[in-house]
Parts: structure tokens; C-alpha cells; sequence
């Protein structure tokens, strides 16, 4: 038996610096086991990537990448303690969190506080054509469950089948008192997060796509979202930081071999390819970049899984203005739907020196619409964007108001070919499947990535998805050579 398996102690290659890559080198380290980190890209963080517009800690700041977390995802909390970084947590204000933010309607854009009427009426025609006269609070419940879904679905779910899962929805809830959850001066806004807390019969009764919906809508709008104030990055450079082993930066993995008793990688930095040799080897990549890498040595099952499943698009653009001048507009922060190709415009916080300018996430799309702006070139895209900003905030028309734009496309990103796996549409047991054997090693290559979660596209997924991938690697029980018996 080599020394490596006496001593308990293993040397693994990690695949990717993202956040599953990174605390997956982390917790092996914490065991006592060798690691090093290869990264194709020129950072560390992977889809955790926050833009700052110059040096220094004063310096305006986009998250490009995931920019808040739900309080309750244990995980990712766990580290944020760890790193010392829980006093940095604040709110993360979403869609509908502003009343003075803007909702784009057939009439136009309008105060989230004025939006009922026009939200309701735009409601019965597309729900009540012939006039069965829902109650009053029936009518607001599809209105504003009707506009969340406007504002955060793919442009691919936005027609039938959204059309189909609201309706099942008023089916589920015509029974149901719906008057404790209006809220606001008129009685006219309705609180579905309040709602669903209080009877989560509705979706337990419901269908697996409504799950899907409803936990997508649900948490995008949640009140309970934090965000880390200085940046999200802290999370993923604070861990690297803590690192012993290396992490190479701009070392692309161009093939994986899987052998018997090792891990063979093929390596590109500086224009070279070489050969590594890993006795273990962890890939934490999308699949979505995977699937176009040569990879010998893994089951049929294995190349199914990794070319099934979906990714859907996120793109952002984002501008550095002279001033936030949607203060002065009556925005305190949170986000408006813009509609359009550009979908959500967030305020973010003021952070640092004011007199270096103010970020405003300009675009936020995902799905289909991300790819539509993605695939058009940057200075195209950033055009776009403004034009059609501008039409809600005309201030952005004027002389040196936007300093800087920046975007990122993460579709079109050679790293990642994606935002983050989607599962819309599949019932639990089909999750549960897509889950387990994403996650499955093959021989002593493992895999982790929030594509082998329970929970996709969010940080917590892929940490969780990175716990396990060490918990396998750990508990792996190499074979002994051919002839060892109990006496050798």
C-alpha cells in the first residue's frame, strides 16, 4: 500500500475556484489532506465576482455575480461567521421592497405605491375576460402574483405557462381568506410572501412546476435577503486567503482522463499544455464547460448527466453615475421592472466616497433575455441598455451622468456558459435524480458545484454541494494492490 493511503493523508486536485472549489480545498485542508487549486480564470470566486470601479476601500463597487443571500441558508451563513464577516450583513432590498420604484405596465411606468388599479384591470383581461367577477382580494392576489411573474420569469415561462400556474393558484386559493394579507394606506397591496408562510397547503397541494415557480418568485422578493456590505467577494478571497496549498490562477483543464488509481489532467497556462498526474481529483466547473472537454474513463451515465443538464443565461450591466440621482426621484433603493430587454434595475446602496459616483445595476435578465443582450456586442449592448433606462430615468440623458458601464454575460462566459442551473418544470422526484447523479464520482474523480445541490443557483447550493464532494473523498477506500492479502 503507497504512503499516500497509510497515512490517511490525500493529495487532491481541485477543478475550479469557484466558491464549491474553494471551500471544498478549505474543509480537505481543515482534515489534514494536500490540495491545489487549478483556475481557468484570471480570479478566484467563479460566479462571486464584485466590479470595483477603481482602488481602494472607498471605491464604488457592482456585484456582477450573486449579490444576496437568503438569512436562512445555513451554509453559506456558516462561512460568512467564520471569515468575521456577520457584522458586514445588511438587507438586501429586492422588487416591491420600494414604493417610490417604478413597474412597468401597458400604460406605462408606474409607482410601485399607484400600481394596483392598473395591475388589476391589466389582471381581469388577461384572467377574467368574460367577467366571473373574482372578490376584491382574489383580484389583488392574482394581480401582484401576476406582476412578480412578469418581473422575474424567463421570457420562455412568461406566456402559457405562467398563465397556467397562476391560474392554479387562484384556483387553490378562492377559498382561502385573503383579507388579513392586504396591505398599504388603500388596502390594495398584497403580501404573498405573508400568505404562503400561513398556508403552505397551497403548495404542497400544487403541481411540481408550481413549486418551482413559487420558490423562484418567493425568494427573489424575499424579505429576509441579506447582502455584505464592501462586497461579496470577501467570501470566496477570504477563504482562498486562509488557503495553504496553491491556487493557479489561468490553468485551464483542456482533458481529464480517469484511471484506475489516478486522475490524469491536461493543463493549458501560458500557451502550453502539460500533463498532471492526480491521485485524486475534485471538478467543481459547470457542466455546461465540462461537456466540452474530452473526457475519457467515465460511464455512459456519467456523459448523460453532464450533457442534460440546463443552464439558463444572467447578464448584468451596471453603470457608475456621477450621482445617485434616483434619490432625489423618491427611490430609497430596492428595484424597479423595467421591462423591455432590460427586465430589473437595481439601487444599490451608497458605499464609500459619494464624490466617486454611484453604481446603478442597470440590467438585471436571466434566461432567454440574458441571452438576448448577451449575445450582442458590449458596446451594443451597453447602448441598449441606456436607451431603454433612460426612458424611466431620463436623468441618465444628461452631460457625464454615466462615469463608466460595465456588464458581464455569464452565458456567453467561456468559464461558465451560464447563471446557474435551472430545474423549472421538474417534479421533485426528478430534482432528487438530476441531484444524486450529478453528484456521483466516477472512480477518484468527484464532483461538486451547485449543479449537484438541492438548492441551484445560489451559494448555498455549491457549498453544499462542496461539504459532500469532501465527505466522499474523505471516506473513499482506495483498493488494495493485486496479491495484498491480510499478512502482506
Amino acid at each position: 500500500m503507497d504512503d499516500v493511503a497509510r497515512s490517511g493523508v490525500k493529495d487532491v486536485v481541485v477543478i475550479g475556484a469557484g466558491i464549491s472549489g474553494i471551500v471544498a480545498a478549505y474543509e480537505l485542508e481543515r482534515l489534514g489532506h494536500r490540495v491545489e487549486v487549478l483556475e481557468a480564470a484570471p480570479w478566484p470566486g467563479g460566479r462571486i465576482h464584485t466590479h470595483r470601479f477603481g482602488e481602494g476601500v472607498t471605491a464604488p463597487f457592482v456585484e456582477l455575480g450573486a449579490m444576496r443571500i437568503p438569512a436562512h441558508h445555513r451554509h453559506t451563513m456558516s462561512y460568512v461567521d467564520e471569515l468575521g464577516l456577520t457584522t458586514r450583513l445588511s438587507t438586501f432590498r429586492s422588487l416591491f421592497s420600494d414604493e417610490g420604484a417604478y413597474h412597468t405596465t401597458s400604460v406605462g411606468f408606474i409607482r410601485v405605491k399607484d400600481a394596483a388599479q392598473t395591475l388589476v384591470a391589466e389582471f381581469r383581461q388577461a384572467y377574467d375576460p368574460k367577467g366571473v367577477h373574482y372578490r376584491r382580494e382574489v383580484l389583488l392576489f392574482g394581480s401582484w402574483l401576476a406582476a412578480i411573474g412578469d418581473a422575474i420569469a424567463p421570457a420562455n415561462f412568461r406566456g402559457g405557462p405562467r398563465g397556467e400556474i397562476i391560474r392554479e393558484l387562484i384556483g387553490l386559493a378562492q377559498d382561502v381568506d385573503l383579507a388579513p394579507f392586504l396591505r398599504g394606506e388603500a388596502a390594495d397591496r398584497f403580501d404573498l410572501h405573508g400568505f404562503f408562510a400561513e398556508h403552505p397547503q397551497i403548495r404542497q397541494t400544487g403541481s411540481g412546476r408550481l413549486h418551482r415557480f413559487l420558490d423562484d418568485i418567493l425568494s427573489e422578493t424575499s424579505p429576509d435577503l441579506v447582502r455584505l456590505d464592501g462586497g461579496m467577494d470577501q467570501l470566496p478571497l477570504g477563504l482562498a486567503a486562509r488557503l495553504r496549498g496553491p491556487v493557479h490562477r489561468d490553468h485551464e483543464v483542456v482533458g481529464i482522463e480517469v484511471g484506475e488509481d489516478d486522475v490524469v489532467l491536461r493543463v493549458r497556462h501560458g500557451g502550453r499544455t502539460s500533463v498532471r498526474r492526480a491521485d485524486y481529483a475534485l471538478c467543481t466547473i459547470p457542466f455546461s464547460v465540462l461537456r466540452a472537454i474530452p473526457c475519457s474513463g467515465i460511464s455512459a451515465a456519467k456523459r448523460a448527466i453532464i450533457d442534460e443538464v440546463a443552464y439558463w443565461s444572467a447578464t448584468k450591466v451596471a453603470f457608475l453615475c456621477r450621482e445617485p440621482f434616483w434619490e432625489d426621484d423618491g427611490i430609497s433603493g430596492g428595484a424597479s421592472f423595467t421591462g423591455g430587454r432590460v427586465r430589473q434595475t437595481y439601487y444599490p446602496p451608497v458605499e464609500g466616497d459619494r464624490a466617486r459616483g454611484a453604481v446603478l445595476l442597470a440590467s438585471y435578465t436571466m434566461g432567454d433575455d440574458a441571452d438576448v443582450l448577451g449575445r450582442l456586442p458590449k458596446a451594443e449592448r451597453h447602448a441598449v441598455v441606456l436607451d431603454e433606462v433612460a426612458a424611466m430615468h431620463p436623468q441618465l440623458a444628461q452631460p457625464d451622468m454615466v462615469l463608466e458601464t460595465v456588464s458581464r454575460a455569464w452565458g456567453q462566459h467561456p468559464w461558465t456558459l451560464g447563471g446557474g442551473v435551472t430545474r423549472w418544470g421538474k417534479d421533485t422526484e426528478a430534482c432528487i435524480a438530476e441531484r444524486d447523479a450529478a453528484a456521483r464520482p466516477e472512480g477518484r474523480l468527484f464532483f461538486a458545484g451547485e449543479h449537484c445541490s438541492s438548492t441551484t443557483a445560489w451559494i448555498d447550493g455549491a457549498i453544499e454541494s462542496a461539504v459532500d464532494a469532501v465527505r466522499r473523498i474523505v471516506a473513499f477506500e482506495p483498493h488494495p494492490p493485486v496479491g495484498a492479502g491480510v499478512g502482506s
